[in-house]
């Protein structure tokens, strides 16, 4: 009996040591049975290969191997990083990015045995005249993105002036549009010489780009462009199935791709113009639904679902996303702004003649602690020239800012400053934001974007109490435009319920106000910069009455101070305005002078190096000369008499 038991134990042994040298050996074999043909090689076979070997890595259990201590903590780390990778990788992290397609390349020639043969069977790069125009887009980018990085995109549409206005078939009038003839003449230009490692990193991106990308516009979202955007343009799905019903000669055009469909639609915002990417497609709407449920992920902002039809977020490098969703919208679509912190200075954004004096402006309404609002419409630089001008802010005052989705990053451009940023959230409201920044010890409040009735009635509290100044921006046409948005909204809010006492609260604290084009060829420059002067309430009642004998003569007196009376109360001017700068026949020209209560107010928040600057700019462009102490030349006084300075020209 004890040699039987004995016999049963050795043998459970034997199996249990048998079961897990068979597991070890599947886990360590990697697709030794590949059976090699013309299909082996193609995109579709090595991206499955890519997410079977990938997802075999991060799901294998690495305390059944039977590994050493050391291996298995190296071998954790490993799984660790590739883990975390494949997720950063779809924020839109080039970092992660990066590492996920060096494996990915590793994979294919050490693994996968792809050569210098069998790499033309995924895209005929021996044959050119096989190719398409994506294939040849993708060749172009990377050989241009190897000489000048994230510039790319930006050198080929300017080299091929890829961003003037032309005539497409099909369309009546001229539009901004890069076709696929565009990318052929420019791929025949180049004549790239390719070596084994150019061809395999192009395959490594359009597999990486299908697998854990952003399919066709992966590599462009990470170029320096303005931004991206994908389906708003073209036929939706739900409108083909109506077609299909009606037209067959119709649809029969679409399958044909004659007539672009919504996931065909790419766009691309390059210095303030929109161009169309005729030669690129997601290829089908399931791909532009993947694109738009995995690009605004970042940091878990929640589900996007048919009740919850639309999300604001930002990426991992700081572009700022919008995605709709049906039935909201009427098909998927997303939004990608990027913002280049890099170039956020008034000496590269502002550049037509004159822009030495405005430039100078600028800097001192900055330093003056003017409360300023930037307007205009979007894609103008609102949010570039904020950026820009909050270098001029001294050092020593602490920035809070609140915005809808975080787009200034700051703390990227001035990493030690004394800067805090705050935005809403599904728990927390705008008003509870700005309430705590009362507390966080704040001597300059910029709101991102005055959009919403609750967000100018935030403004106006911060400008009033919360801070020593204020930036803002909002998208209002001109003063007058900006001023009855902002009363409207604050009545709308329920913080007046008086139009005229909204009105005055508004034009109290405005100073002034820079407003931005974009013209139609894609300039983007300062039209004006408006001052905002509150018009202050008179006492123009009489009491001449009493001087009159006569009743009819007491009536008439009565009468005048009644017509003030109603004139006051009906249509009394609250405010008036007039231009600082303006843009006139492609110049920036100094109009009217800053009036004098600006003037002083602006000069008790500058420090004394800023003041002569600013005291030479008053005199040099409106000859306004101030009266100041140092001003004064001093002679030498006669005995018994007092000093006596030289009379400026114009004095304040």
């Amino acid at each position: 009996m004890p040699n039987l038991l004995l016999i049963v134990i050795v043998i459970l042994i034997a199996f249990f040591l048998l079961f897990q040298f068979i597991k070890k050996r599947k886990t360590e074999q990697v697709e030794e049975n590949i059976e090699v043909d013309d299909k082996t090689y193609t995109l579709e076979k090595m991206t499955a290969f890519v997410k079977s070997r990938l997802d075999e890595i991060t799901k294998i259990n690495l305390y059944d191997i039977g590994l050493s201590e050391e291996e298995l903590k190296r071998r954790k780390q490993k799984k660790y990083e590739l883990k975390k990778a494949l997720k950063g990788c779809t924020y839109g992290d080039v970092n992660d990015k990066k590492y996920i397609k060096e494996l990915i390349y590793d994979l294919l020639s050490k693994e996968y045995n792809v050569n210098e043969t069998n790499i033309s069977t995924s895209i005929p790069f021996d044959l050119p005249s096989l190719l398409t125009a994506q294939d040849k887009f993708d060749i172009i980018l990377y050989m241009y993105k190897n000489e000048f990085g994230y510039e790319a995109m930006a050198e080929i549409i300017k080299k091929y002036h890829l961003d003037d206005l032309k005539y497409v078939e099909g369309e009546a009038k001229p539009c901004y549009v890069i076709t696929a003839d565009e990318v052929n003449k420019i791929f025949e230009e180049e004549n790239f010489v390719l070596t084994f490692d150019d061809k395999l990193n192009v395959v490594v991106q359009r597999i990486y780009q299908h697998y854990k990308g952003y399919s066709s516009i992966d590599e462009i979202r990470d170029m320096n462009i303005d931004g991206i955007s994908g389906g708003v343009s073209g036929l939706p799905e739900s409108f083909l199935s109506q077609v299909a019903q009606s037209d067959g000669d119709y649809l029969q055009q679409i399958a044909d791709h004659k007539v672009p469909r919504a996931c065909d639609s790419i766009w691309i915002m390059f210095h303030g113009k929109s161009i169309r990417l005729a030669f690129l497609s997601f290829g089908s709407e399931a791909e532009l639904k993947r694109v738009c449920q995995n690009i605004y992920k970042y940091n878990n902002p929640g589900q996007l679902s048919d009740t919850n039809g639309y999300k604001i977020n930002e990426m991992k490098d700081g572009s700022r996303v919008v995605v709709v969703r049906p039935s909201m919208s009427e098909t998927w679509a997303f939004f990608v702004r990027k913002f280049d912190v890099k170039r956020a200075t008034l000496e590269q954004i502002v550049k037509f003649p004159g822009k030495e004096d405005t430039i100078d402006l600028l800097k001192y309404l900055v330093k003056g602690a003017r409360i300023i609002s930037l307007t205009g419409e979007q894609g103008c630089g609102k949010t570039t020239m904020l950026m820009a001008m909050i270098e001029n802010i001294y050092e020593t005052m602490n920035l809070r800012i609140t915005e809808t989705a975080f787009e200034l990053h700051l703390r990227k451009i001035y990493p030690t400053r004394n800067i805090l940023s705050m935005r809403e959230t599904e728990t927390v409201s705008g008003q509870d934001c700005l309430d705590v920044q009362k507390k966080t010890d704040g001597s300059v409040n910029i709101i991102g974007e005055v959009a919403t009735d609750p967000v100018a009635s935030w403004m106006i509290q911060s400008a009033q109490v919360a801070s020593k100044f204020t930036l803002f921006t909002h998208h209002a046409k001109t003063f007058p435009d900006l001023v009855t948005a902002l009363r409207n909204s604050m009545l709308r809010d329920g913080v007046f319920k008086d139009e005229k006492t909204a009105e005055e609260q508004v034009v109290q604290v405005l100073n002034f106000d820079i407003h931005l084009v974009k013209d139609f060829r894609g300039r983007r420059y300062i039209e004006r910069v408006t001052e905002c002067i509150p018009v202050e309430e008179k006492n123009e009642y009489t009491y001449d009455y009493r001087k009159e004998k006569s009743l009819e003569g007491k009536l008439e007196k009565f009468m005048d101070n009644a017509t003030i009376f109603f004139t006051k109360t009906t249509n009394r001017e609250l405010y008036k305005y007039r231009n600082i700068l303006e843009y006139q026949d492609g110049n920036y020209v100094l109009t009217n002078p800053i009036t004098e209560a600006n003037i002083k107010a602006m000069r008790n928040n500058m420090d004394d190096s800023d003041l002569d600057g600013f005291d030479d700019f008053l005199q040099r462009n409106w000859g306004i000369k101030l009266k100041r102490e140092d001003d004064f030349e001093e002679e030498t006084p006669a005995e018994g008499t007092k000093k006596r300075g030289r009379k400026p020209k114009k004095t304040i």
